[in-house]
């Protein structure tokens, strides 16, 4: 909610739930700030275990499906690759229609 703040970019990986609880914070908190984000680690096998103990799925939480939802849910769009970013970011960025 930092009015210096103009755009936040979200960079999150598979497991845990940091991302759903970043997502839910956007949506309650930050409606009208342009956020994107993506999710590093989605084409992970399931059910593979990761370099360290964040990585843990558990359930459906920490999925990149639940991750996915969780920012679409909060009108937060993901980009599949990187380089996708600036061109979200900037998409978000326009100023709105009148």
């Amino acid at each position: 909610t930092d009015p210096e703040t103009h755009a936040v970019v979200v960079a999150g990986e598979i497991g845990g739930s940091p991302e759903e609880a970043a997502a839910d914070f956007v949506r309650e908190h930050m409606p009208n700030k342009p956020v994107v984000a993506f999710i590093g680690g989605r084409s992970a096998p399931k059910g593979k275990r990761l370099g360290h103990a964040g990585a843990i799925i558990s359930g459906n939480t920490g999925t990149p499906e639940s991750k996915v939802k969780a920012f679409a849910e909060a009108g937060v769009p993901v980009a599949d690759r990187p380089s996708q970013i600036p061109a979200l970011l900037a998409e978000r960025l326009k100023p709105a229609a009148v």
